[in-house]
């Protein structure tokens, strides 16, 4: 059965630091809900109630977006791996750009890594955990390194070139608050 919490356990944050993958579900009012697998280590539990997440360039830019339309995102851990469970944590967000004053402050926490496009702090609202029971067994084998080759063979400018072309708008046209540089 499922349990609601109002903030992160340690219990929940021992969880969390073992998972190799999590997802990111995030709507705007109208238009395509988005849901996106994360990996390598690009998160970490700040309290019981902060979570920073390092995001990097992809294809979209449709959590951003949503944001600004409407603040909420859920953020999701499976356990592919021991004793079966589901993590799911609902909450706020707010986005740091590298122009902006707080970003050498975030990247000492989660090193901003070739392709960083923002931190999320996530404002932790309601936690749930549920069973996992029909959850898949799965072994970790390794962090791709294909997003970070692609991001050393485009370079900086290649890379904000790149946000303007393609993250500037979500797949709805909804703006995404890409830096002007």
């Amino acid at each position: 059965m499922a349990e609601f919490f109002d903030a992160l356990t340690a219990e929940h944050i021992s969880f969390i630091d073992e998972q190799h993958v999590f997802f990111v579900a995030s709507a705007a009012r109208s238009g395509h809900v988005n849901l996106s697998p994360k990996g390598g280590n690009t998160l970490k539990v700040l309290s019981p109630n902060e979570i920073l997440w390092l995001n990097l360039t992809g294809s979209g830019n449709e959590t951003a977006a949503h944001r600004l339309d409407i603040n909420r995102m859920t953020l999701m851990w499976c356990a592919f791996e021991g004793v079966p469970l589901i993590l799911r944590v609902y909450g706020s967000s707010e986005i740091v750009h590298d122009v902006d004053d707080d970003w050498a402050d975030l990247a000492s926490v989660v090193p901003a890594t070739v392709g960083a496009r923002q931190y999320f702090r996530v404002r932790v609202e309601q936690v749930q955990t549920s069973c996992g029971y029909n959850v898949p067994l799965m072994a970790f084998e390794a962090d791709r390194d294909a997003l970070t080759r692609w991001s050393e063979k485009r370079g900086a400018d290649g890379i904000r070139s790149y946000w303007r072309e393609k993250n500037a708008l979500s797949m709805d046209g909804f703006p995404t608050e890409i830096p002007k540089i």
